[in-house]
């Protein structure tokens, strides 16, 4: 029998009983058993005790300098053992193309926001936020806000689409605050986010308690948290509809934020017809967010905008674009440019999304539901049923203002085509998405483009400006970046992640202080007027670090400046 997937809490390794139920993971390419899953017999409370406690105490010894530093030790160990998460990827329906997204995009943010956190906050474990706020007219009682670490455990609760980027783009800001992490992946491609903490422990980096994995479901996790608690959810926007209902949130205190699927869309400018820099870089565009990772994507484009008199052109495109780059197969297979969804339960709800929205009008103009013939792994070519393929989709409404081509996500290779007229129409379709987490824009006219982004911008988390001067050094429109936020209004959940130091507050407690200014010198490490100082006989620029303290000073005996010593000091500078 299939071993089970094993979790990582309270600083060892645990796996069920060899009785225990669980859930069988399969190869998304050829339906063969990877793993079996379960939590049955763990003690999450325990698990979540160690971390508040054990994991809590470990990183609160270091400072902000010193657990940048660590990022970067953790992103250099995974970087050593990457072939073998490359290796397990495939298993997961991951193309190379695809696996360097999620193993070398999340190793990525590991090294963004090591050297983030050593450039843009202090090497204490208290972040000053804003300027003093004097108090008093003699200068003895003042205000400052401060940022300090929240006491319990961040959780995150991942989506299956990118086991290993979903998982650290969650912990470096976490752990770059000083907060523990237990990380719950899920149950279709956990086994390669188990490799990557895996890989973390076995480096012998891991400050104790800093990281827990938990292998399978949480279904009393909520019950278990309290004040000072984070939760981090990627995931279905109904399933955060439900988990934001919980106690623990509603009036438990604990954080909760989400970024959940949304109906992301892409504007084609009237500007940008065929056969114009444009039109080539947002039909590129498409056909890449289609395709890449089939479509799974939280960010991939759902609704395709496009000025009536360019949809034809913009279909014929697509289809042959899709016919010339894409290679549907398992993604062992030499050549294979995309692979399958993660599971064939997967790909079976994406076929029903897709039948929904053929009954509200779309109409199927590039590819087919039936099932398609792949490249097998030895080279081969054929049917794959216990695959999860899905070929390539784009569908075309007629009625842009159906319901459903709005609300209804095929989270695959799918997307619907839409026309419209005016500039206001196009911006009003984009809003009718409800709040998305990416929108982009190709036109290479400003008047165009400033007034759709400002229209749309409140419905949105990231705006991507697409035009010929900057489509060959674009990150595209499906790919968050650790500098800027992820996130987004409505129906992409509400929450923000990543946006640099952004992310690392969301880990921490704002709270405004008074007191002397010996007593905020004392509390922020930040020398503050009035607070005692110590003058001697060295300039403090001639010490070390080692020898500098706050509060350190010389003070010159005073002496008469004359109309010379101006006229040397400017000549000696230049300033003259």
């Amino acid at each position: 029998m299939t071993d089970f997937l094993p979790s990582y809490v309270q600083g060892e390794w645990w796996t069920p009983s060899a009785g225990a139920t669980g859930t069988e993971v399969r190869d998304a390419s050829t339906g063969e058993i990877v793993t079996r899953v379960s939590t049955e017999g763990l003690d999450l409370e325990a698990a979540l005790e160690y971390a508040r406690t054990t994991g809590h105490s470990s990183l609160a010894e270091l400072t902000f300098h010193q657990r940048a530093l660590l990022l970067k030790q953790f992103a250099l160990a995974l970087t050593e053992r990457k072939d073998e998460l490359y290796a397990i990827s495939a298993r997961t329906g991951a193309t190379k193309g695809d696996s360097w997204v999620d193993i070398d995009g999340g190793i990525g943010v590991l090294f963004s926001y090591s050297g983030k956190g050593r450039r843009e906050l202090p090497n204490s474990r208290v972040h000053v936020d804003g300027p003093v706020e004097p108090l008093s007219k003699d200068g003895s009682f003042l205000g400052r806000h401060v940022y300090t670490t929240l006491p319990g455990v961040a959780v995150q609760i991942n989506a299956f689409n990118f086991p290993v980027w979903g998982s650290l783009e969650k912990l470096a800001p976490a752990f770059l605050a000083g907060m523990p992490t237990v990380v719950k992946p899920a149950t279709p491609t956990g086994y390669l986010t188990e490799t990557m903490v895996r890989i973390l422990v076995e480096s012998g980096l891991l400050p104790e308690g800093s990281l827990q994995l938990v292998s399978g479901s949480v279904p009393d996790l909520f019950d278990h948290l309290r004040l000072g608690d984070l939760v981090g959810f990627t995931g279905s926007a109904s399933t955060a509809e439900k988990l934001r209902q919980h106690a623990a949130v509603q009036t438990g205190g604990v954080r909760f934020t989400a970024e959940t699927d949304s109906i992301n869309a892409s504007v084609l400018g009237t500007d940008a017809v065929a056969g114009t820099p444009e039109f080539d870089a947002y039909v590129r565009q498409l056909v890449v967010e289609m395709t890449s990772k089939a479509g799974q994507k939280c960010t991939a484009i759902r609704r395709a905008i496009v000025p009536a008199a360019a949809a034809d052109d913009v279909i014929e495109a697509v289809r042959a674009r899709i016919a010339q780059k894409t290679v549907l197969g398992d993604p062992r297979a030499e050549g294979v440019t995309m692979g399958p969804l993660a599971s064939t339960a997967q790909r079976d709800e994406v076929l029903r999304q897709v039948q929904k929205l053929r009954d509200a009008g779309g109409r199927v103009v590039v590819g087919s539901t039936d099932a398609p013939a792949v490249r097998h792994a030895d080279g081969s070519a054929g049917p794959a049923p216990d695959g999860a393929f899905v070929a390539p989709l784009l569908l075309r409404f007629d009625d842009a203002s159906a319901e459903a081509v709005h609300d209804v996500e095929a989270f695959g290779p799918v997307s619907s085509l839409l026309t419209y007229s005016t500039t206001a129409e196009a911006a009003d379709l984009v809003a009718r998405g409800g709040g998305s987490l990416v929108t982009s824009i190709a036109t290479h006219d400003p008047a165009q483009a400033v007034e759709l982004a400002t229209r749309i911008a409140p419905f949105n988390g990231r705006m991507l400006l697409l035009d010929r001067d900057d489509a060959r050094s674009s990150t595209g429109h499906g790919s968050p970046l650790p500098g800027l936020v992820h996130g987004g209004p409505g129906r992409a959940g509400g929450g923000e992640e990543l946006g640099g130091i952004r992310a690392v507050l969301h880990h921490m407690q704002r709270t405004a202080v008074q007191g002397s200014p010996e007593m905020l010198t004392a509390l922020t490490g930040v020398w503050h007027t009035g607070a005692a100082t110590s003058a001697g006989d060295r300039h403090p620029f001639r010490k070390s670090l080692a020898e500098l303290r706050i509060g350190d000073q010389i003070a010159s005996d005073a002496r008469e400046v004359t109309l010379d010593d101006i006229e040397t000091f400017a000549h000696f500078t230049g300033d003259t």
